[in-house]
This record gives structure tokens, C-alpha cells and sequence, in this order.
């Protein structure tokens, strides 16, 4: 995740795997099919922002009962541009892996959270046409 290479990631999945983003975020697909889709989409969400994860942390792995699921919460440190200040990032995930491959992911990433820390909530507010909101 930290080199953004959406080949690398992409690799993890299974052909049919499906990547799904329950927090939908404007402008970005809610579910992506197959590993192919899941390549190219990561490849224009990264190629398209000028955010760069700068460290994972604060990981935790949660106990399922299921042995094929894995449950994780996440943050992240992510900086929009040389000499900006850092934002945390965090999110959930919810993996269903088999025979090692990822085959289906419910990616529960703080959306909303990331574009107020990097001071672009009003911009996607606006384009949602949201307004009266106190954003503080």
C-alpha cells in the first residue's frame, strides 16, 4: 500500500474477486469486479490525487468465527503534497480470503473524514449540492 503499486495489489486478489466501498465517496465507484477492475481503479485513484500514505499504524485484527474472513482497522498518515502537514487516514476492512487470494473486500475507508482533514469537505460538499452544514 505504501509503494502504490496497484499491480502489486491487485495481485492479491482472486480473478473474480469483488472490492467493495460501502462508504461510497464522490467521484469514485462504489464496488469494483474482478481483479482487473480492481487494478485499474486503484490505478486512477492513486495516479489521480496528489495523497501519499507516508505510514500504516494502529493496526488491529479483529477474531472471526469464520475462518475465511479476516476483520482489520487501520490508520494511516498521509501527506497531500510535499511540506503539507500530515492527516490521518482510517478505515476498516473486511477480507474474505481464499486459497490466499483476497475474494471479497468490504472497504470501509473514513472518506468523509480524509477530505475534512485535508481541507476539501466543503469542495465535495458543495458538489453533492449539501449546504448549511457547520463543518467545524
Amino acid at each position: 500500500m505504501l509503494a502504490w503499486s496497484a499491480d502489486e495489489l491487485a495481485s492479491l486478489y482472486a480473478p473474480d474477486a469483488v472490492h467493495e466501498f460501502p462508504f461510497l465517496a464522490p467521484g469514485r465507484p462504489n464496488r469494483y469486479d474482478g481483479r482487473e477492475e480492481i487494478r485499474i481503479g486503484y490505478q486512477a485513484a492513486w495516479s489521480g490525487t496528489s495523497v501519499r500514505l507516508q505510514e500504516i499504524h494502529d493496526v488491529v485484527v479483529f477474531d472471526s468465527t469464520d475462518p475465511e474472513v479476516v476483520i482489520g482497522q487501520w490508520g494511516a498518515t498521509a501527506m497531500s503534497e510535499p511540506g503539507a502537514a500530515p492527516v490521518v487516514v482510517t478505515g476498516l476492512l473486511i477480507l474474505r480470503v481464499r486459497d490466499g487470494m483476497i475474494a471479497h473486500a468490504l472497504d470501509y475507508m473514513d472518506s468523509l473524514g480524509t477530505f475534512q482533514a485535508l481541507g476539501r469537505l466543503p469542495a465535495v460538499l458543495d458538489s453533492l449540492g449539501v449546504s448549511g452544514i457547520d463543518q467545524s
